[in-house]
């Protein structure tokens, strides 16, 4: 069944056409990728489908009982609130009807009223009461506080203002949102913006585990491959629709145009061969000749009405790192290196060393000091201790995930001019040609520049340092996925170093021919891409005991730990059992007292009726207290029952 369809929308800005004809279904259970060039159409679409935006022509079509959950890219609307009370207006009914009944109770409380007014504020109570304990009223802010803790968030960090929280923090507060709703269909929007490496794989399983569907714009290609099974493109105002994943599409994708242009040059070659015919028989200019010619122009009228010819490829960056010199073999070498900033360590006991045209990717939890590594070696921050030592030669080239190198007041022309003066006006608008900055656009301001324009102008910068050792923080966030697979392009044709700092798997798999993991205890080195990284970590993990450690130690230790993991299962259990029939207790009591209050001779009697609220008030912040119990057991047995 259709939960989401469209049928030829059209949008567009003034005289500028974002996109025409767009017309899809999603069914109850596909899980869509949707992808583009940035400013393709995607956010415009999904406001669209949200109601958001109208479109030109065109109409969305929903099923009753499709509710869609949206999670944005950008949404904090009020920084100042705490991550707890971010998550708990999506109960804004509940809340809503929360505030009525405290309400009612004050009414009831303040005033004197007649025996009809009493009655009537009774009833509403009643009926606003059963309400609330049917949408779930009982149990809500449990809800909310044991999804943030499964999220990863600590007691501390619910309570902190959304301001302070982190990138990728916040995109967990999204996804909070998104479990707790309701919804049968998500439109996630850059969801893994942010998010480490563990983060956008818990995003994966949750995906792969939703029983609904959804259709998620994102440049993240691994992603994309790891939980699609349709995609969509939209591509020069048109949405071409492709079954499979990311991978699967772009097959799909180049076996259409390669029979687009075979049909394409044939019927061309047909249109000139019977262009030849008439040529020929209108020079013979006889009557059955000029008949002859009538015809056949006739079927060129027809080949050519179904003639389509194939769209050229989207416009696109393609460009080479060059060196200004060679440097030496050794490049960089780190000894026992320790970073810090006031307390204790970010990381120490970092050691290794990179050699010429060796492409090294570093990886690791967010806050782990990926970034202050990389400032350390190129000197901007202080060392504790340790040693680092640049190799004979070495010329350095920084890309700042932060963007920060940039001067907000300058023109894109000034920006790569004042870097580079020794260039003519002519050589730097040229290079800026190559990285789609033309005309007038090189005139922009920075600050008027978005985060895929300003990632252009520092991959310019990058390209004209001719640096031959080159550390990148990031450089793939901020490029849609033409742009990244050019970098790809000019990555493994350069000749240099690299150190690579990212998240982008798909991006690793491709020009990583080492990874390193950091933690606050060091560095660990795995030959190979990333997915050999995933194989060789997980062969570490499944490794015999080490030489020295008697295996009859590790058995015993094995059946202790096993012994304590059962104790433990059972303790959980049967605690879980106790608060069950503690709340199936509770909820029995609020039903009776409930049942009372319904009665006519307590409605009219408002001590009663006020003494029996109250009984029920008290009963219900018990209930709530002790669901969030049972919550918190649901979740411990589960993580047990995972473990064993």
């Amino acid at each position: 069944m259709a939960v989401l369809s469209a049928s030829n929308l059209t949008k567009a800005f003034g005289d500028d056409t974002i996109f025409q004809g767009v017309s899809f279904e999603i069914q109850d259970h596909d899980r869509v990728g949707l992808v583009g060039c940035n400013g393709s159409g995607k956010t415009t679409l999904f406001r669209i489908l949200t109601g958001d935006s109208r479109p030109d022509s065109g109409e969305v079509f929903q099923a009753k009982t499709t509710v869609i959950g949206y999670m944005e890219q950008h949404v904090c609307r009020d920084a100042q609130t705490s991550a707890y009370a971010e998550v708990l207006q999506v109960f804004s009914p509940l809340l809503d009807l929360e505030q009525k009944l405290e309400e009612l109770q004050h009414a009831l409380q303040s005033h004197h009223h007649t025996e009809e007014e009493l009655h009537r504020l009774v009833e509403e109570q009643s009926r606003c009461n059963d309400q609330f304990v049917r949408d779930g009223g009982l149990t809500f802010r449990g809800r909310v506080r044991s999804a943030l803790l499964g999220l990863g968030f600590s007691e501390e960090q619910i309570a902190l203002p959304v301001m302070s929280l982190s990138g990728g923090q916040k995109a967990k507060l999204q996804l909070a949102k998104l479990l707790l709703c309701g919804a049968n269909l998500l439109l996630l929007d850059e969801p893994t913006n942010h998010l480490d490496i563990a983060s956008v794989e818990w995003l994966e399983d949750f995906l792969r585990g939703y029983p609904g569907a959804f259709l998620v714009i994102s440049h993240d290609r691994y992603f994309l491959d790891r939980i699609t099974n349709r995609t969509f493109e939209m591509e020069q105002g048109r949405m071409f629709l492709y079954k499979g994943n990311y991978s699967a599409s772009r097959q799909q994708r180049e076996e259409n145009r390669l029979s687009m242009q075979r049909k394409y040059d044939n019927t061309r070659r047909e249109i000139d061969r019977i262009q030849g015919i008439v040529a020929q028989q209108r020079q013979w200019n006889r009557e059955r000749n000029i008949r002859t010619a009538e015809s056949k122009l006739k079927m060129i009228e027809r080949l050519e009405a179904g003639l389509e010819k194939p769209g050229a490829e989207p416009e696109s960056l393609h460009f080479q790192f060059g060196m200004a010199n060679r440097g030496g073999n050794d490049v960089l070498s780190v000894e026992d290196l320790s970073v810090q900033f006031g307390g204790s360590p970010i990381f120490s006991h970092v050691r290794f060393a990179l050699h010429r045209r060796q492409r090294a990717c570093l990886i690791g939890p967010n806050g782990c000091g990926k970034t202050s590594l990389l400032k350390t070696i190129l000197g901007k921050y202080p060392t504790a201790s340790g040693s680092i030592r640049l190799g004979a030669g070495i010329h350095t080239g920084y890309y700042d995930q932060t963007q920060e190198d940039l001067s907000p007041e300058k023109t894109v022309l000034e920006e790569i001019w004042d870097a580079f003066p020794r260039l003519s006006q002519t050589e730097i608008r040229s290079a800026l040609a190559v990285f789609l900055f033309r005309g007038e656009e090189v005139f922009k301001p920075i600050s008027a520049l978005s985060g895929g324009e300003r990632a252009r102008v520092l991959l310019l910068k990058l390209m004209l340092s001719e640096a031959n050792f080159l550390l990148l923080d990031e450089p793939t966030n901020h490029l849609d996925i033409p742009s990244r697979e050019a970098l790809e392009s000019a990555l493994l044709e350069y000749e240099g170093t690299l150190l690579v700092i990212s998240h982008d798997r798909y991006f690793m798999n491709r020009i990583a021919d080492t990874i390193y993991t950091l933690s606050q205890k060091g560095i660990k080195a795995y030959t190979g891409n990333y997915d050999a990284y995933l194989e060789q970590s997980k062969d570490k993990k499944e490794t015999a005991p080490s030489a020295g450690q008697p295996v009859k130690e590790k058995k015993e230790n094995t059946y202790k730990k096993r012994k304590e993991e059962a104790a433990e299962k059972r303790k959980v259990q049967a605690a879980l059992r106790r608060a069950e029939d503690t709340v199936e207790r509770l909820e029995q009591q609020i039903q009776e007292l409930e049942e009372q209050l319904c009665q006519p001779e307590i409605a009219s009697d408002y001590e009663a009726a006020l003494d029996l609220t109250r009984q029920a008030e008290a009963l219900r912040a018990q209930h709530e207290e002790q669901m969030a119990v049972w919550e918190a057991l649901c979740e411990q047995a589960d993580t047990l029952e995972k473990e064993s």
